[in-house]
């Protein structure tokens, strides 16, 4: 805590820390903008160099967590500008895909820059009376995880809209499960790093699929002006949802925020459009998860997300103002980016033969994969693509898949 007031008179200090930031800043950027590169990939990565860089201990920890805020906002942009389905899979498509194929991929940039910031200044606000009640919570969650799990899994069945997607969920909660016991724990042997199992599983169950269906559509279409549709309510409602189902991903061990965006959805404005409010909900998640975590780990000592393991990895001093401070930048210079370079993403893309395109990042992310993960993690990669066609088959959502970290954790 010292060194957070060290900041406010010491020049030098506040420099260090400030050019931290903005390293960390760069660096969720290219991860952010790159398909397939996970920013828990970038932070373990980062926190295996710490070691190796010279200076405060701490300014290592501001990198790692300038870095996941800024990729936290940043990821929305090749999610809507890369794997677009042809029109007549919109119904199976991915919310941001639909908007972007009804010409609102700018709306739903700017949908996503305010369901993070919002997100940000609601988890500032939240984060210590929240992070003082789980306090309390977390002890009968951890005794009782194993119900609380299979509980979010029944959920994710049951919020299926007809019998035979519930029927399709059901079979990929068990299968995506069943994959995750069997490779969770494996040891990977990599060209770089440790090896990380979770980027071909990821990769495999939601992002090829789409890149694979995307094959067959017109790319990204013509997009129309940038004004954003919703109500300020809805925003704030979206945001506030998403920011609450962010603290169960941050303090919850095995909801991931695909799952916590599933279950905001539940209390998300009825007239409002689903698609945009499930983008503001789910920038919402992936950005308040940061801040909150970062609260728990610092109060309860639990890293429970990849930025986090990372910073308790790197040995840096758990020093919450400076973090915050940090955090507080890459929000707002986050913000600026996903409007500015996410339209020039778009228009880029949109210019391009998307299948090059498309195959390129199908290159991209086989070949990132045997850097991180070996030739193991290609396996992986490719059954986990395999299995993730399956929800569209029966009209499911995707995030029945997530059962890859629920049952393994509930076991």
């Amino acid at each position: 805590m010292l060194e957070g007031l060290r900041v406010l008179v010491d020049p030098a200090l506040a420099g260090s820390v400030l050019a931290a930031a903005l390293c960390g800043v760069l660096l969720g950027t290219l991860s952010g903008l790159t398909p397939g590169l996970h920013v828990n990939t970038l932070a373990v990565l980062l926190a295996a160099l710490a070691s190796e860089v010279p200076g405060d201990p701490v300014l290592v920890g501001v990198v790692v967590l300038a870095a996941g805020v800024t990729h936290s906002f940043l990821d929305i942009v090749p999610a809507l500008a890369l794997g677009v389905p042809d029109a007549a899979m919109a119904v199976t498509a991915l919310p941001g895909h639909r908007l972007v194929l009804a010409g609102r991929g700018r709306e739903a940039l700017r949908l996503s820059a305010l369901g993070s910031a919002t997100a940000v200044a609601l988890a500032f606000v939240l984060g210590v009376p929240v992070t003082m009640g789980m306090r309390y919570v977390s002890p009968w969650l951890d005794a009782h995880l194993p119900l609380v799990l299979a509980g979010v899994a029944c959920a994710l069945v049951a919020s299926e809209r007809t019998p035979l997607a519930r029927v399709g969920a059901a079979l990929g909660v068990t299968l995506s499960g069943l994959l995750g016991v069997l490779v969770l724990d494996a040891t990977l042997a990599a060209p770089l790093g440790d090896g990380d199992v979770l980027l071909p599983l990821f990769a495999g169950l939601f992002g090829v699929p789409v890149l694979l269906a995307a094959l067959h559509g017109a790319g990204v279409p013509e997009q129309g002006d940038a004004i954003v549709e919703s109500t300020p309510r809805n925003v704030g409602v979206s945001a506030l949802a998403g920011s609450l189902a962010g603290a169960a991903v941050a303090y919850v061990s095995g909801v991931s925020s695909a799952i916590a965006a599933t279950a905001a959805l539940g209390v998300l404005p009825r007239r409002e459009n689903p698609d945009r409010a499930y983008v503001v909900a789910t920038s919402g998640v992936n950005t308040s998860n940061t801040i909150f975590a970062l609260y728990a780990f610092v109060s309860l000592g639990a890293p429970h997300t990849g930025v986090l393991v990372a910073l308790d990895r790197s040995g840096a001093p758990l020093d919450l103002p400076v973090f915050l401070l940090a955090v507080a930048l890459a929000a707002a210079i986050a913000v600026c980016l996903v409007v500015t370079v996410g339209d020039t993403y778009l228009r880029v893309v949109g210019d391009m033969d998307h299948r090059r395109v498309v195959a390129a990042v199908l290159v991209l992310v086989a070949s990132l994969t045997y850097v991180l993960s070996g030739a193991f993690g290609v396996a992986v990669l490719a059954a986990a693509s395999l299995l993730g066609h399956l929800p569209v088959w029966f009209g499911a959502r995707r995030t029945c898949l997530m059962g890859v970290l629920l049952v393994p954790l509930a076991l």
